[in-house]
């Protein structure tokens, strides 16, 4: 073990691993197939950051966030430690360069999205490579009972076939038993070995309120309770909204959601997580590798899809150990906005089929082609084409991927690209300013291939070659573009669309029964669970939650909203007496309705409550036809 700590301690500075990470790391050292089921903030990279860098070989990461995948690599890096990345929206030739690097042992970590890692140029280059590992994280998303379930997943198991003798380590934090043994079971484990910290978070009190005004409730719980907040809501609009009511209302906040560029969504984390902004107002966009120690209250405005998803949201709150909350507003409309929810994410099969019919058209594919063909995919511009709602026609997508049909990836920053379309001749004829002719020379210094196709460019590059800022290299890129000297296409953030099965016509569009029926089937269910857990009034919080993912044998906690209100109403012996007696007191001398003997009675009202409901059903007070009490035959 003091290898482990040595290198914990050289390239993180800590002195010592947290619970379950050093049994996790010792399993999957001796060559165990492992599955660490760890809550979030548990530190589940060190599990397998640490033991590769004593072992020969890369370690293949295998992550479909792209935003966390790259974080990583730079994170490596700055401590350094050789990693590099592959995703969807990569050049050939970046994918290429960086796979041969790979083979020639380059890079201690190779990150690789689930999409890639089937493809036959990957499973070809890795054969070539020594590999010590293979890391899967979020590997709930590989079992079709998992709230997260992603067909590319799927293909893990490929990678398998060529490298049997590589152990697998898979990360999650939230797993159901059965999705526990799916995942162990689809990862081709060959024995169960299953590492488990209890979900338990005995510093986190969970709350739900049923409110009608969410925004003033909010208000209150941010007054009440000093220190940093996450808000969760269901859409970006609503996150400017709250966070501009928040500021309104004195108390520092900033909206985040994916839709905002990475360098905005950097400053904006920065602010946060250094205390200038105090509450970030958020889609589930945020919170994925953002480890904040004392987060001192997670609210959410609107119900998550399952119980996983709320579990890992809420437990973003109080990871430094102390106490915290997790606070969830409810009404009624609520219901009806979930059940809404279950027809928006599963449209009817004909509407699913109509979608696919317009993708085909608007990319311009024939039956029969498009097999394996990329498109960067702006879905706005397609739903305005074809009058096509665009959230219905996003869950319509991801259902056709779930049929094996397309791949569609997060957004992700795409490289400008550019085309010279005046020809070497013309080039040299044409008028240029300075700073122009300069400008094209060094981009004829550093690319290849600029006049036959849209070649990947990098204007920080080209800004450092030739000392001016990238503002200035855009400028005078848009000004050669507008004298169609080149075909010039900025970065962007766009979304990439794969067909991975070449397009059929749209009434063979097969929509199965595992990739619509049972998946919609099960999405109900948990919409219910998140539903039960919101109305429940009687079992403690943590009790539900814990139960949810399989410990049985548990104890109320003692904090959340139930316990504290059946607190109140538990009364000793003693104290059930001297309100009985008090009772009895104050109607000797005249009749009164429950609420005001309730206000007569010197103690907490539920607890006085409890005992009048008593005594009525007992017969010692009796309920006149003016709902006044009176003493009974007792």
């Amino acid at each position: 073990m003091q290898q482990y700590l040595s290198i914990l301690k050289q390239y993180w500075g800590y002195d010592e691993f947290r619970a379950l990470q050093g049994d996790i790391i010792r399993s999957i050292a001796s060559g165990k197939d492992t599955l660490g089921l760890m809550p979030t903030g548990g530190g589940k990279s060190l599990t397998f950051q640490v033991p590769a860098m004593t072992m020969d070989g890369i370690c293949i990461v295998v992550t479909p966030l792209i935003a966390l995948m790259k974080d990583q690599v730079e994170n490596l890096k700055k401590r350094g430690i050789t990693a590099a990345a592959i995703y969807s929206g990569m050049t050939q030739n970046d994918i290429m360069l960086t796979l041969d690097n790979s083979v020639f042992g380059a890079y201690k970590f190779l990150y690789v999205s689930p999409e890639r890692l089937a493809t036959p140029i990957f499973l070809q280059k890795i054969k070539q490579a020594t590999v010590c590992m293979i890391a899967v994280d979020e590997s709930h998303c590989i079992s079709q009972w998992g709230y997260d379930f992603r067909p590319s997943y799927l293909r893990i198991a490929d990678i398998r076939e060529i490298l049997p003798d590589v152990p697998v380590l898979a990360l999650t934090a939230t797993a159901t038993p059965e999705v526990v043994d799916d995942i162990q079971k689809q990862l081709l484990f060959r024995e169960p070995n299953l590492f488990q910290k209890s979900f338990q978070r005995s510093n986190l009190v969970y709350v739900v309120r049923t409110v009608e005004n969410k925004e003033e409730h909010l208000l209150k719980i941010l007054n009440s309770v000093a220190g940093t907040s996450v808000v969760y809501v269901r859409n970006r609009k609503k996150t400017k909204e709250v966070a501009d009511f928040l500021n309104q209302n004195g108390i520092s906040a900033e909206n985040f959601h994916a839709g905002l560029k990475n360098e905005t969504k950097d400053a904006k984390q920065s602010r946060w997580k250094s205390g200038d902004t105090r509450v970030i107002v958020s889609t589930n966009a945020f919170g994925m590798g953002i480890d904040k120690a004392e987060v001192r209250t997670v609210v959410h405005m609107d119900l998550p899809d399952s119980v996983e998803a709320y579990f890992q949201e809420a437990g973003r709150a109080g990871r430094d150990e102390k106490k915290a909350f997790a606070v969830l507003l409810y009404n009624n409309g609520d219901a009806v906005k979930m059940r809404k929810r279950v027809t928006d994410t599963f449209p009817g099969k004909e509407m699913v089929r109509k979608v696919y019919e317009a993708l085909g058209n608007y990319l311009q594919m024939g039956v029969g082609s498009g097999l394996d063909r990329v498109f960067a995919f702006d879905i706005g511009d397609f739903c305005a084409k074809f009058k096509l709602p665009i959230l219905i026609s996003y869950n319509c997508l991801k259902i056709l991927q779930q049929a094996g049909y397309l791949e569609l990836t997060d957004e992700q920053d795409s490289s400008s690209r550019l085309l010279f379309i005046a020809n070497k001749d013309d080039l040299y004829k044409s008028k240029l300013t300075p700073d122009q002719d300069k400008l094209i020379h060094i981009l004829l210094r550093s690319y290849t291939g600029l006049f036959t196709d849209l070649a990947s460019i990098n204007e920080d590059i080209i800004a450092k070659r030739l000392e001016w800022t990238r503002d200035k290299v855009y400028e005078q890129l848009i000004a050669l573009a507008k004298e169609h000297i080149i075909q010039f296409i900025p970065r962007k953030k766009t979304p990439y669309l794969t067909f991975v099965h070449e397009r059929v016509e749209t009434e063979r569009v097969v929509l199965g029964k595992e990739a619509y029926d049972d998946r919609r089937e099960r999405y109900i269910s948990r919409v219910k669970s998140v539903l039960d857990y919101a109305k429940e009034e009687n079992i403690c919080r943590s009790q539900v939650l814990l139960s949810y993912f399989g410990e049985k044998e548990t104890k109320p906690c003692g904090k959340c909203d139930i316990c504290q209100k059946r607190r109140e109403t538990e009364l000793t012996d003693e104290e059930f007496e001297t309100i009985r007696l008090d009772i009895l007191q104050l109607l000797t001398s005249e009749e009164l309705s429950i609420n005001s003997l309730i206000k007569k009675i010197p103690v907490k009202e539920p607890k006085s409550l409890k005992v009048v409901r008593f005594m009525i059903d007992n017969g010692q007070l009796k309920e006149n036809e003016l709902m006044k009490l009176s003493l009974g035959k007792n």
